[in-house]
């Protein structure tokens, strides 16, 4: 693309709608099957635990297809890419809303998820390319707000269409906001096509990333459920996965024409910020999957409580991101950082003490506060990890962050999953210890139920369920406790990181 000149006033905000729809549909489609995975379960004839393949499928997908971008984008060229993906993404969302077993819904939602791999960094690109320079701040802030709204909304619209129509309507949604999307984005961008040069597939690399990284989501997501290593399967897909992943490297800083660009990691800035968003998300999104579970299986909830609980987080978020976007430039971004980290782990540190008669009002509050963190997560750090980088990188290195940071988001899941389920079975067994005929608390209890007429084997299975949310409860600490030594670790990390920090400088967009 040549250099053509900024876009401005009316044209400007329909293209910063354009995108961001469809950045939000995208990444709205990593949560909003969260609280309805109960619901699809029970549909499709699943346990839960096997539903969670609807959030890991599309995860894996999204993460094998993002480092792509870079390389389709120099082939096909940023707009044309980004309208074809878009798309495509649609025509996979309607597949997924027809699906009548959990494997087709999985292979739909593997398609869902590696079409949407280029529209993250590329919506990125396209907004710093064709926005102004002295409002890149801003376009950096309004991309991180449909990043950080969009898992929170995802429950809430997730929750409300389970509990009032059905589980297809959360992929039905995406029809008409894709058509538009893709409508305005194609109207405003078609004569700013970027370059596009021939390069050679790196097909060796794009193998051993898929082996690599698809062998270690499955040992992750089938671990809990086999034992983990006392499976030869386990076993198996660990020696798979180290392989892949070791040879994937070596390959890919020798190779000449790199599916992924590790040569960004030279640059210091890139791989702190990189680091920082991607472990900081893997710890954030373990919280935003295991939160609803736990309230849903454990709690009553239904699935629209579920998602209104999670809602306060996306309000703070809403004011403040266009005001930190526009004067992050006045600040030492490592300090904004250091507050989102030191919001999230206190958040963290607070929900570590949730009891079982915790009231709404007293789960929400976390929620809502934990929204001022995030206003400072996403921006901040996007622009560290960006700083310096010319425009002929951009789609690279955000293929890569976001990469990271989404497979970072899909290991959360199926850890805090797995962790939530040892540490129960933990907890039960050291509860159930106290349980005989010799505790003066158990022996109380046994006497009100026979006063009451209940049968010795009700009492005991009144017992054993008060116990399961008990064991269930603390688990649940147990996640959130590691949570807040996690944020607050990375607290010394961000100060590894460079100044002078800010958006790109001016230049002809994306990736030539």
């Amino acid at each position: 693309m040549s250099q053509l000149p900024p876009i401005q006033g009316a044209s400007l905000a329909l293209l910063t709608l354009g995108l961001s729809l469809a950045t939000f549909m995208q990444v709205l489609d990593t949560s909003i099957a969260n609280v309805s995975i109960p619901s699809i379960a029970g549909d499709l004839a699943v346990s839960p635990n096997q539903g969670t393949w609807v959030i890991t499928s599309f995860a894996v997908s999204n993460a094998i297809a993002l480092p792509l971008s870079g390389w389709l984008a120099r082939r096909f060229g940023e707009v044309r890419l980004f309208i074809v993906a878009t798309l495509l993404f649609t025509l996979a969302s309607t597949f997924c809303a027809l699906s009548s077993s959990l494997p087709m819904l999985v292979v739909f939602r593997v398609i869902q998820g590696a079409v949407a791999g280029p529209m993250i960094p590329l919506s990125q690109s396209l907004l710093l390319s064709n926005y102004p320079q002295e409002k890149k701040g801003l376009a950096l802030a309004l991309w991180g707000m449909t990043v950080v709204l969009a898992p929170i909304f995802g429950p809430i619209l997730g929750g409300y269409i389970t509990d009032n129509l059905s589980w297809p309507w959360i992929f039905y949604i995406n029809v008409p906001v894709g058509i538009i999307a893709t409508y305005l984005t194609w109207r405003l961008l078609h004569a700013r096509e970027t370059a596009t040069e021939r390069k050679p597939i790196d097909g060796v690399g794009l193998v051993l990333l898929i082996i690599g990284v698809g062998s270690l989501q499955l040992l992750l997501d089938k671990g809990n459920e086999l034992d983990w290593f006392d499976s030869n399967f386990i076993v198996t897909l660990t020696v798979i996965s180290v392989i892949a992943l070791a040879a994937f490297i070596i390959w890919e800083l020798t190779d000449q024409h790199p599916v992924v660009d590790l040569s960004l990691f030279k640059e210091r800035n890139f791989t702190v910020g990189t680091t920082a968003i991607s472990i900081g998300y893997m710890t954030f999104f373990s919280g935003v999957v295991i939160y609803p579970l736990w309230l849903q299986t454990q709690m009553g909830y239904t699935a629209t409580w579920a998602g209104l609980s999670a809602a306060p987080l996306g309000i703070l978020p809403v004011f403040l991101s266009p005001f930190v976007g526009k004067n992050m430039h006045k600040f030492d971004l490592r300090i904004l950082v250091t507050f989102s980290f030191l919001v999230f782990g206190s958040v963290a540190w607070w929900a570590s003490n949730f009891n079982t008669s915790a009231t709404f009002a007293e789960l929400t509050l976390p929620r809502f506060v934990q929204g001022l963190g995030m206003a400072f997560f996403f921006i901040p750090l996007m622009s560290i990890l960006l700083s310096g980088l010319p425009h002929n990188r951009l789609a690279s290195a955000s293929g890569l962050s976001n990469f990271l940071r989404i497979l970072g988001g899909s290991f959360g899941t199926s850890l805090s999953i797995a962790l939530w389920d040892r540490r129960e079975s933990f907890h039960h067994s050291r509860l159930a210890e106290s349980v005989t005929t010799y505790n003066a608390n158990t022996h109380a209890a046994m006497t009100l139920f026979q006063q009451q007429g209940i049968p010795t084997t009700t009492a005991h299975a009144l017992i054993q369920r008060q116990l399961g949310g008990q064991a269930y409860i603390l688990a649940l600490n147990d996640v959130f406790f590691i949570s807040a030594l996690i944020f607050f670790g990375l607290i010394s990390l961000i100060w590894l990181a460079k100044p002078p920090f800010g958006a790109p400088p001016a230049g002809g967009g994306g990736a030539h």
